[in-house]
């Protein structure tokens, strides 16, 4: 296993081509926009050899025998599914941020399973490219980056009859060591500093998109592939530390459009290769699989934010006013909600043919669905409590200022014996957690709020339910 350190010294070998604000990035690691999301995946790997958390962190591979990074272990057992909400939540408390690993991990458990079921119907060899992949990462400890979200063009046509076809990752030419690809990956949630990418089809396909429906990975600085590094709300404020809110750790995870210009895959990177009849499991999967997330990892940064809301209310002189209190029990009580339905997804979770375990769908997907509207009711409470000076605080350059600096620390003082300066700094981190990147990633990360729905409505199983009412008063299934 990596420490983080050796995380980042590993970043510096990569030739990742990637480009920011109209420049090619050459080196990432020292890049003030970058950095603070590498600092938090770093701390995904020093949390592995951190004493009190060794039990969350560290796994056995069942492939290899070997104590490996949980982020790259294919979960086998209910116990697994249990850990890892609690394992996210750890790491969510310590960065206040997104941490970035966990759609690889993700991608890593779907693609296993999936690639098993395929090969039991055509008898093909995908499921054993898969698990020498797994080892691969496992023994190297690398990031990866899964692939789902692509840029969907008209959402009204399948991607055969997209205008431009290269809206959708596909197939280009077969060869006889490979493949050749081309298309796009949105979003890609810590791409700029992750080692590989695991692309996988993001919409259910039919026959006639079999080009599209390709599973495979590789080293995202494999020659063809393309990165621009997206904007953050404020995001000019990294340049500076004060004005950052998390100066260490930044805010969401650094998303990334990942171009693929006509990119060889050889044929042991390749999982899936025209099954279009598995691209719906698969979608389903990674999105259960990713769902089941949210109330960990989200949860364990609402942590911070509940905390740095209550030092306001201290810092405001309002700790004991009684809807100050009753607004901080309600930010508690929504948050404990979300991560009560994502360990309820570990607890009932269940083997897939495979063999790896996989979160119960209805508690993943209420778990989801909870986040996109209670993470952005905390966020108003928060606001509500510590007030509108988070919004128009001056720079921390003012703050430095000889003239205009003691004004700031006289005016925006509040209970003596409070400096201004942490105040400032509460105000901040809040601002930070609450701000725009962050809530539309609680929106839309792992499918849209309908999507939830969809899967909320077929698991209910109305039609169970409609029975269990007619049993209760009589009425006979034949009338």
């Amino acid at each position: 296993m990596m420490t983080g350190q050796e995380y980042i010294e590993s970043l510096k070998k990569l030739k990742t081509e990637l480009y920011f604000m109209g420049e090619k990035i050459d080196n990432i690691v020292d890049n003030p926009f970058i950095r603070p999301h590498i600092n938090s995946a770093a701390a995904t790997y020093d949390i592995a050899f951190d004493p009190e958390y060794m039990d969350l962190a560290v796994a056995t591979s069942h492939l290899t025998g070997e104590k490996i990074n949980r982020f790259t272990h294919i979960q086998q057992s209910r116990d697994d599914m249990v850990k890892k909400p609690k394992f996210l939540r750890a790491i969510g408390r310590k960065t206040g941020t997104c941490f970035q690993r966990c759609v690889g991990w993700d991608a890593l458990n779907t693609v296993y399973s999936v690639s098993y079921e395929i090969d039991q119907k055509y008898g093909t060899d995908y499921h054993e490219r898969v698990c020498n992949y797994v080892k691969y990462i496992q023994k190297n400890d690398l990031m990866v980056v899964g692939g789902m979200t692509d840029p969907k063009g008209d959402r009204g046509l399948p991607p055969h009859k997209q205008p431009d076809p290269d809206l959708f990752v596909h197939v280009v030419e077969k060869k006889e060591d490979g493949i050749i690809v081309r298309g796009a990956k949105a979003h890609q949630t810590g791409a700029a500093n992750s080692h590989e990418i695991l692309v996988m089809p993001t919409v259910s396909l039919k026959p006639e998109d079999k080009d599209y429906a390709v599973s495979f990975a590789l080293p995202l600085d494999t020659p063809g592939i393309t990165l621009i590094f997206g904007r953050q709300t404020n995001d000019e404020r990294k340049l500076g530390t004060l004005d950052q809110g998390n100066p260490t750790y930044g805010v969401v995870g650094g998303e990334a459009l990942v171009v693929f210009n006509d990119v060889f895959v050889p044929w042991e990177r390749v999982f899936m290769l025209g099954e279009t009849e598995f691209v719906g499991m698969l979608v389903e999967r990674f999105a259960t699989y990713h769902r089941h997330n949210y109330g960990a990892c989200k949860v364990g940064v609402i942590d911070v934010l509940i905390g740095a809301t209550a030092l306001m209310a201290d810092y405001n002189g309002v700790p004991k006013a009684s809807h100050i209190k009753d607004k901080i029990i309600e930010m508690v009580y929504l948050n404990e909600n979300m991560h009560a339905t994502s360990l309820a997804a570990g607890y009932e979770s269940r083997a897939l043919p495979a063999g790896n375990y996989y979160p119960h769908t209805m508690y993943a997907n209420i778990t989801k669905q909870s986040i996109t509207r209670y993470h952005y009711e905390i966020c108003r409470l928060a606001h509500d409590i510590t007030g509108g000076f988070i919004a128009t605080l001056p720079s921390e350059k003012d703050l430095a200022h000889p003239v205009v600096g003691p004004m700031i620390t006289k005016y925006f003082q509040a209970t003596a014996g409070v400096p201004t300066l942490d105040r400032i700094k509460i105000g901040r981190l809040i601002e930070n957690v609450t701000g725009g990147t962050s809530l539309v990633e609680s929106m839309h990360g792992a499918g849209s709020p309908q999507a939830q729905r969809v899967m909320i409505l077929r698991d209910a199983n109305l039609e169970q339910l409609k029975k269990l009412a007619k049993d209760i008063v009589g009425i006979d299934e034949e009338e």
